[in-house]
């Protein structure tokens, strides 16, 4: 197992202490890390989902209002 060492504010070292007193403070950090792993994988996967869809929208052409409602109209049908 791994060793880190991480600088943080006092005011947030005492409250960590103090929420999780009596805890297993390692195990806690590392599911946090873990968290924040999947968290930002989660946001790139985000982000270059919302690139794509621009970069399609910027290639297909709009469709009139018109076209849009009679679409709709014909497959309600």
């Amino acid at each position: 197992m791994a060793t880190v060492n991480f600088s943080v504010p006092e005011d947030i070292k005492d409250a960590f202490n103090k929420t999780f007193a009596g805890r297993n403070k390692s195990a806690i950090v590392a599911e946090l890390m873990k968290r924040a792993v999947e968290e930002e994988k989660q946001r790139k996967r985000q982000a270059r989902a919302i690139d794509r869809l621009v970069a399609r929208r910027e290639s297909k052409q709009p469709v009139s209002t018109d076209a849009f409602h009679g679409a709709r109209e014909s497959l309600r049908k």
